[in-house]
């Protein structure tokens, strides 16, 4: 009984301002939740859909007359298991390379022993507002002998200027001078300290950029679409847009076939969607606890 009151004396009563507040907080967090779903939902259902019905605007929500012709066009074409290999190992290379170059530069960045690194780092952030433009760096690219090889998409782009400057707050934030000093005065050399101290306690950064690194380098298509020549060598995200043009150029047919092309045509951009973003959503869940705290500390000092 005295559990009781005394639990009946600390319950605090909301007052009617507050659920009032609260059921505007959950009504615009719903509609949110609902703006976000939807066209996750209407993309799928359209992706397993008839091609009649896609292209007549009857799917609404669930999948109408469902047919999996869509994925069955793409992975009968064996350009698209090509793209997918390639895209799996530009995106794996690629993202290993990234966070591994821009850790490398960015914690010394962060150290106040390091002797000019506000300097390099003017000139580092100089880069992010200021390029050679295109046809200079198609030159440099061409001039190390890199086009129509598979580093054309690993070098020239392994490193972003924004992504330098969240790990280098991070190291500045979370790597405190007095550890580096302690490790440096019983011998340690930098690279140990890296591998045996820094490296395993930023994980939530590493995280981030993993994560910044494999979705740009898995949707990248342009440094694909410039460098590359040999068809054996595109990536995924180019394979598709190849399949999207071919689809939608009629040439000579008669009406009918015109008209079933550009049906089939619809519903492969449904399904190059789902094909295309499914290994991110695959990625993201093993990493996404790491990556609201890496995006925080990184971006904002102290």
């Amino acid at each position: 009984m005295q559990a009781q009151a005394a639990t009946k004396r600390t319950t605090i009563r909301e007052s009617t301002g507050d659920r009032l507040f609260m059921a505007v907080v959950y009504t615009i967090l719903t509609i949110v939740l609902i703006a976000v779903l939807y066209p996750l939902i209407y993309i799928l259902s359209s992706s397993i859909s008839s091609p009649a019905a896609v292209t007549s605007g009857r799917v609404f929500l669930w999948p109408v007359d469902i047919s999996f012709k869509g994925f069955e066009t793409l992975f009968n074409t064996p350009a698209i298991l090509t793209g997918y290999g390639n895209s799996i190992f530009y995106t794996a290379a690629g993202t290993l390379i990234s966070v591994v170059l821009t850790v490398m530069i960015a914690y010394p960045l962060s150290r106040k022993t390091f002797f000019g690194r506000n300097a390099i780092m003017m000139i580092v952030t100089f880069t992010m507002i200021f390029s050679g433009g295109l046809i200079p760096t198609y030159m440099v690219v061409k001039s190390l002998h890199l086009i129509d090889t598979r580093w054309a998409l690993l070098i020239p782009n392994a490193i972003w200027v924004w992504q330098v400057i969240i790990a280098r707050t991070f190291f500045q934030a979370s790597i405190p001078e007095e550890l580096a000093e302690a490790a440096e005065i019983d011998g340690c050399s930098d690279l140990r300290f890296m591998r045996s101290v820094v490296v395993p306690l930023s994980k939530p950064i590493l995280a981030v950029l993993v994560l910044m690194y494999a979705v740009g380098q898995w949707n990248a298509y342009f440094d694909a679409l410039i460098y590359l020549k040999s068809a054996n060598l595109f990536p995924l995200q180019l394979v598709l847009r190849s399949i999207i043009i071919q689809n939608n150029s009629s040439g000579m047919m008669d009406a009918m076939k015109m008209v079933e092309r550009q049906q089939l045509s619809e519903l492969l951009k449904y399904s190059l969607i789902v094909v295309a973003t499914l290994p991110v959503l695959v990625i993201y869940p093993f990493v996404q606890r790491h990556f609201v705290q890496g995006m925080l500390v990184g971006s904002v000092k102290g």
